[in-house]
């Protein structure tokens, strides 16, 4: 009896997420009781949300009938409302509720995005290295990728993208604070980029899911300043590194209403609406948790500063600090093998698993093979310290 055509050959050709691909590297894997596994392959908070934030979904789900049933498909009005109020205060801006809409987690944003922009065969310009899962949605989705190499300050230039337009092209992307480098994009940087989308009628999408450990204070840039800034910039945001809410799965969008209407057709068909106890959650973490959220900030640029104070022994055997802010560091090594084999031997001999530079670049770049990212969110400064002596004192 013939079988169905399984799988579609977008997916199959789509390389394995390099989460599920490195805890497949966890498997059998027994380490020494004095060597704990030090675990820096993912960027995501792995405490739960503070007890109010908590308390607030339980009491919702015991006393609210609404957050069980279907809801609004870009997200509860409330939300919506409390997010464009945030992004005005961050910003110095002027958005309403009707430019946001709230997704099932930021990748969902950067899917609903893509599908309103983009068709089979048009393009998109995406600095490399890149997020893994911006790559792996526009390869399933038959969008062609032209990647944007950084240079050495890890930061992507303007004059090089304007080469890689075409008649083809629909976006360019950005991420700030990057994953996976770490940097923070200056202000003219961003700026820069968005004369360039403006100049060429395409769409500049950024994403600033981290922007809540930004080092900077005040706006990190001015794109919402300008009163036309929805003709241009397509903004993504996530609520679950904020307030720890990964398991909920909450995004954001900024955008014009009418863009936002076409994405409500990929939503409605995907997810329906956001998961209604996490939307309750996010609104009272964006009422009542700045104080806190300032807190956990500052113990993130404590670790920055932790990781940029001691790589210094790693630097004298040639180790290289390529980028570092938010959750991430990005480091080059100095030894012949790839980073990709280097990676596996790292977890069995030393108890560290970082994720490999090839992991976020094309087949086939060299850069990647001399990069890793260090992700750094789940390890305070004492196990940073317990990194740095791991690796120094470790040879290929």
């Amino acid at each position: 009896m013939p079988q169905a055509s399984f799988p579609n050959a977008r997916t199959r050709d789509t390389f394995v997420s390099p989460i599920v691909e490195s805890r497949r590297w966890l498997q059998g894997l027994t380490l020494p009781a004095d060597l704990p596994l030090l675990n820096l392959s993912q960027a995501a908070p792995a405490d739960p949300p503070p007890d109010g934030l908590r308390r607030a979904i339980a009491e919702a789900a015991l006393n609210d009938d609404s957050s069980h049933l279907y809801g609004a498909v870009l997200g509860r009005d409330e939300l919506r409302a409390a997010l464009a109020d945030k992004v005005n205060r961050h910003y110095a801006a002027d958005l309403s509720a009707a430019d946001v809409a709230i997704t099932s987690g930021c990748n969902q944003a950067f899917a609903a995005t893509i599908a309103a922009l983009c068709g089979e065969g048009d393009q998109v310009i995406l600095p490399t290295p890149w997020y893994f899962n911006h790559k792996m949605w526009l390869d399933m989705q038959g969008v062609e990728t032209c990647p944007l190499p950084v240079g050495e300050a890890m930061l992507p230039c303007p004059d090089a993208a304007a080469k890689l337009i075409t008649d083809r092209t629909r976006a360019i992307i950005l991420v700030t604070p990057n994953n996976p480098c770490g940097v923070e994009y200056p202000d003219g940087l961003v700026q820069r980029f968005y004369d360039l989308a403006r100049a060429h009628d395409l769409a500049l999408i950024v994403d600033e899911t981290y922007r809540d450990f930004d080092s900077r204070n005040g706006p990190p840039h001015t794109l919402f300043q300008d009163p036309n800034w929805s003709d241009t910039l397509i903004h993504l945001y996530s609520f679950s590194k904020a307030y720890r809410l990964t398991g909920h799965r909450l995004g954001a969008i900024a955008a014009r209403p009418d863009h936002l209407l076409e994405m409500e057709k990929f939503l409605d068909t995907v997810t329906i609406c956001p998961a209604q106890l996490g939307q309750v959650g996010a609104l009272w973490g964006l009422e009542n948790l700045d104080d806190w959220l300032a807190g956990e900030r500052q113990e993130l640029l404590n670790r920055r500063s932790a990781i940029e104070a001691g790589f210094a022994p790693l630097a004298a055997q040639g180790w290289q600090l390529l980028g570092c802010g938010a959750y991430f560091a990005y480091v080059a090594h100095p030894f012949a093998a790839s980073s990709d084999a280097l990676a596996r031997r790292l977890v069995k001999e030393v108890g560290v698993l970082m994720l490999p530079g090839s992991m976020f670049t094309p087949d086939g770049d060299p850069s990647g093979a001399r990069q890793f990212r260090i992700a750094f969110a789940n390890v305070d400064t004492h196990g940073i310290r317990t990194l740095f002596d791991r690796l120094a004192s470790w040879t290929a």
